[in-house]
Order: structure tokens, then sequence, then C-alpha cells
């Protein structure tokens, strides 16, 4: 797969120039607010001032680490607060092939495109393995598709863009072959907060020093500006990777970090609830609709995220800007996730306007 600039760039530059209103699902910016005790705990911070100002920790605030330590049930010593799930994930993957353990990264087709572009910014080597139709990982693929050059296996669950719940068994068996290998399973749960399926496993559950766990706030806070992530790795490779943060990072905002911990302690879990009962409406509703539109699409099981095949309308870059002039609806093309999907689109369920996005695809469709 090759990899320049990112296609999420040219998408949402072409859509802001449109010459027409145009609902924007291109990235999974959640629309639906954050919790009062975000607001509320920049403000607390703002008051603090003098010291409270400058760098903090470059690992993170030890309030901030001790909280997620104990949520997560680790260490504390084996958490990095990191600038969002991109840096987490940068750190685990270049921790992973500076070991001298191989130079391939395994992912999945369809893929985050950013794996891909981590793995060439690194100097590693792409390597695919293709999911199910429903977006289900068959760990026996990953290990055929291992070898004694793999240093890293990168798995999302919940998954962008299928939107596959990875269970028990499939995350039990990717650490055995990243374990079999000498690899790095770099596990991706951003999106961990959004399963509706009751699948969910984290590789958190399997004790091993070959898999490092990658999360962040964005999403589950609906705080995508303020990039606090945290990475939780074996103790071998927490100081090389601290080490990299430092040099690439040097610390991750102060202010960001402890408006994250008061809303950590403060936000009822109903506030996750809710946002997962909107976010199973919208899936509900946006598909329910692209039937009309004669749509093939995913039903996902975990994050925001519905792909789509309409008939004879490959999901490339030119067609994902004609629907954004002509139906005035903003998606990103297949072809920008791997090779596997690139008949389909993928739209991203962050705004109440999923129904009429949905409405104008079918109505687009209709008319062709």
């Amino acid at each position: 797969m090759e990899y320049e600039e990112p296609l999420f760039f040219r998408v949402m530059e072409y859509a802001a120039h449109a010459d027409r209103d145009v609902i924007d699902m291109v990235s999974g910016n959640p629309d639906w607010g954050s919790p009062p005790a975000v607001a509320e705990g920049l403000h607390e911070y703002a008051d603090t001032g003098g010291r409270q100002f400058q760098y903090p920790p470059s690992e993170g605030l030890r309030e901030l680490r001790e909280e997620i330590a104990a949520r997560r049930q680790v260490p504390v010593e084996q958490v990095v607060v990191t600038n969002g799930a991109g840096e987490a994930n940068y750190l685990a993957m270049g921790r992973a092939l500076e070991r001298g353990a191989g130079d391939e990264v395994v992912m999945t087709d369809p893929v985050y495109p950013y794996y891909p572009g981590k793995t060439d910014m690194l100097g590693g080597e792409q390597v695919f393995v293709e999911t199910a139709a429903d977006g289900s990982l068959d760990p026996a693929d990953v290990r055929a598709a291992a070898s004694e050059d793999t240093a890293c296996i990168v798995a999302t669950t919940p998954n962008n863009p299928t939107g596959a719940v990875y269970g028990e068994e499939t995350m039990r068996e990717l650490v055995a072959v990243a374990e079999e290998y000498d690899a790095i399973l770099v596990s991706d749960e951003v999106y961990d907060h959004f399963d509706y399926s009751g699948r969910f496993t984290s590789a958190l559950e399997f004790d091993s020093e070959h898999r490092v766990v990658v999360n962040a706030f964005s999403k589950s806070l609906a705080i995508t500006g303020f990039r606090v992530g945290y990475c939780i790795a074996p103790e071998r490779h927490v100081d090389a990777m601290k080490s990299r943060h430092m040099l690439t990072n040097v610390a991750t905002s102060r202010p960001a970090q402890a408006a994250v911990l008061h809303a950590l302690r403060e936000t009822d879990p109903d506030y996750y609830e809710r946002t997962r009962d909107t976010l199973r409406e919208r899936v509900d509703t946006f598909t329910s609709a692209l039937d009309d539109a004669g749509a093939e699409y995913t039903e996902p099981d975990g994050a925001f995220y519905v792909l789509a095949r309409f008939p004879d309308f490959p999901g490339t870059l030119e067609n994902t800007f004609e629907l954004i002039d002509e139906a005035g609806v903003a998606g990103m093309p297949g072809s920008g996730f791997g090779s596997a999907r690139e008949e389909w689109l993928r739209f991203a369920l962050v705004t109440p306007r999923v129904e009429e996005a949905a409405d104008r695809l079918a109505a687009y469709f209709a008319d062709r």
C-alpha cells in the first residue's frame, strides 16, 4: 500500500470548498459533546498558575497515570501518557521495530491508513492480512502471514473501518502469534467504549511481554483536540518508549491532562451509555436508509463507522468527490483503507444528520 499525503486531508479540504451544503462524515470527530467535567477540569486548572503552567513529567502527570493504572489494573510504571493514540501507536511500533527482531509489520486489510504510513516512516515492511466480509480476523491467517522477520502485529478492536470487535479467543491467539515469532502485538483499543456486542476483550487480559495496548480519551470523552492518549507496555519496553516520546514530543499538554483526570473522576458511567445508545440509533437509521439506495453495507459491532458499497460506483477518490458535489455527502474512499474494500466507501456517524445523509445518497443513486 503506497502512502503519501493522508486522503483524509484531501477529502476534508475538498468538502470545505464545495459550492453546496455538505454533510461531513469523513473523520471521527464526535459531535455529541464532552461530559461537563472536562470543562470543569480546565477551569480548575486555569486558576492554578505558576509552576502548574510549566513542563509536566514527560511520561505524564503522576495522578493521571495512577488513575489509568487503577482502571486498567496494571502497575503505574507501565503507563506512558502520549499525544493521543496516534503517538502511542508510533511509540509501540517504533519499539517493536528497533529491537532487531525483524522489519515486518503485519496488519489487516482493510486498515486504518496511518498504520502503513507509520510503518514506512519507521523503515518497516508492510504485510497485510485480509479480514472476512464482516471484518472479523482469523488469527490463523495472521500466523500464516507472520515469519521470522515479523517484528510487529497491529490490531484494532473495535475496528476502524469495519466495526468488527475481536473476542477473547481472537485476542488470545494474536498474543500467542506475537510470542511465537518474538513480535510485539500492538493492540489499538481507542474505541473500547463503543462496543455494542459485549465481546470486546482487551489484550491486557493476557499477561505477556509481547503485547502493548494503546488507547486515548479522544473518542470516549469527545475531545479529539486535546490529544491525550496512553500506552501500557511491559516494563522491559517502557524506558525505550519513554525516550522516544521525550525526543519527539517532550511531554503531553499539562492542562489537557488535568482536565482528563478530573473528567475520569467525575463523569458518571451513564454518559458513556447514552453515547452508545445514540450511536446504536444512528447505525440503525443510516443502514435502514441505505437499503433504499440499493447499497450493501456493514453493520458495526463497535466504533461508529459504516462501510457501504453502491452498484457500479467504486470507492475511489474521484467518486468520493462526486458524492460531495452531487449528493452533498462527504465520506472516505475505501481505497484509502487498503485494497480489500476498494469498491466501498466509509461513513463516520458523527453527525446528527445521518438520516438526511442516507436520504441524499438514496436520492442520488435513484437518479443515476
